[in-house]
């Protein structure tokens, strides 16, 4: 393919599933973070060094591209898999053996099990219900089904033997009652079409179930429908992008720091647990002028507006956001009518996480922190803290952060406007 045309195309900023075509043949799919930027990756000058022959040869040969935009990584990776299925593109066929991709294997059993066999694996068994992929990337899809499993709790070959601490935190079901089995049943089935691309569906049946045993009073299984719709809406693929080889802005979730900085005070159990509140706070101002902070609340998976609080920053009056996140922190926590967080989240870098769980230490507050890192173009990059905890709870750090951020940023804007009309 020309460069010149390549560059012709706007290509958008989100992660999909692209497409290098000749004529109306599809030569290659690829899944991608950002379209953009995975498909700028191609336009390097030597090509062979960072793709291989194969993959330079095919660019060469295709003489135009395609692409469809999905609302995760996660997703994209599952229509990657779905399209190379259905389209058999040559040079994805070419790049590795059939035989050596990951499939996603639901058993024909009472109680059906999510195994991952190779190809080569599958060819002469006939014990499976249903079969999804090919997965080219073992290491993504394993990071997949994790995701996937906080959605819908399902039993693999390693349940039988720690079904105990598994149900303890939610991994599998319970699987000892009738509505238990009722509803992993129900999971399977969600679990399916997930993997079939209709998560559209899912979400409509899930809204319609949760108005059903609201109604009949069953309000723990109506909370349980209500988590999985957020989880689904604001899907948590940070583990999927770190594996993602050609995106240069990743997140991952941080060096593990050490001592009482980030290590908080549950057990592994209680860290795998929904959190009830989450705080985050973020600082804005130009030039030190105008110096404001916040805190915004999530609430059950949900952003709370009514626990929304604004601080005009006092005793820093120059472009200290160090200072200024001390005194939030500090002004906050004389307010001991206020609901009490489980996790604290802070915009920055181990500097302010640093602070931040110092300036609680000396408060006497035992609740953790957690720090978010931005890239150039003030998207989150990193989030900093007890790695265990990030790693189940980083999507609804993610949001606070993001939610942090806009809310600042507009009392900022609020507060400079009224300056500038006086």
């Amino acid at each position: 393919m020309n460069s010149k045309i390549l560059k012709k195309f706007k290509i958008p900023d989100k992660p999909g599933v692209y497409f290098f075509l000749r004529g109306k043949g599809i030569l290659y799919i690829g899944k991608a973070t950002s379209l953009r930027d995975r498909v700028k990756s191609y336009l390097v000058k030597d090509l062979s060094a960072t793709r291989g022959p194969l993959i330079r040869d095919m660019f060469f040969k295709a003489n135009s591209i395609k692409w469809t935009e999905t609302d995760s990584v996660l997703e994209a990776l599952i229509l990657e898999a779905n399209l190379i299925k259905k389209h058999q593109p040559i040079y994805n066929t070419k790049e590795k053996s059939d035989k050596s991709f990951n499939y996603v294997c639901i058993t024909k059993e009472e109680l059906p099990k999510i195994i991952v066999k190779r190809g080569k694996e599958i060819e002469k068994q006939t014990n499976f219900k249903n079969i999804f992929g090919p997965f080219p990337n073992s290491s993504q899809l394993k990071e997949a089904l994790k995701i996937i499993r906080f959605f819908f709790p399902f039993l693999d070959d390693k349940s039988k033997n720690h079904y105990k601490f598994y149900r303890q935190v939610n991994l599998i079901p319970d699987i000892l009652t009738k509505e238990g089995i009722s509803i992993y049943k129900n999971n399977i089935r969600k679990l399916e079409l997930f993997f079939e691309g209709k998560k559209r569906k899912i979400l409509k049946d899930l809204e319609k179930e949760m108005k059903i045993v609201a109604k009949i009073q069953k309000f723990e299984r109506a909370g349980e429908i209500k988590r999985q719709l957020f989880a689904l809406k604001h899907i948590n693929d940070v583990a999927l992008l770190k594996n993602d080889h050609s995106s240069k802005s990743s997140f991952y979730s941080g060096p593990r720091i050490s001592g009482s900085l980030s290590q908080p005070d549950h057990s592994q159990k209680l860290l795998l647990l929904p959190l009830k509140r989450i705080e985050a706070y973020d600082i804005a101002h130009m030039s030190g002028k105008n110096m404001v902070g916040v805190m915004v609340v999530l609430e059950d998976g949900e952003l709370n507006k009514n626990e929304y609080r604004r601080f005009k920053i006092k005793t820093h009056t120059k472009a200290n956001d160090i200072g200024a996140l001390v005194e939030v922190l500090e002004r906050r926590f004389t307010h001991r009518e206020w609901k009490k967080p489980d996790l604290i989240v802070v915009d920055g870098g181990i500097a302010q996480l640093r602070v931040a769980s110092r300036t609680l230490k000396e408060l006497k507050i035992n609740i953790s922190a957690v720090s978010v890192v931005k890239d150039e173009r003030h998207k989150p990059k990193a989030v900093l803290g007890n790695a265990e905890f990030i790693k189940i709870h980083k999507s609804a750090i993610i949001l606070a952060n993001n939610e942090a951020h806009r809310f600042a940023i507009n009392y900022h804007k609020n507060l400079r406007d009224k300056s500038f009309l006086k």
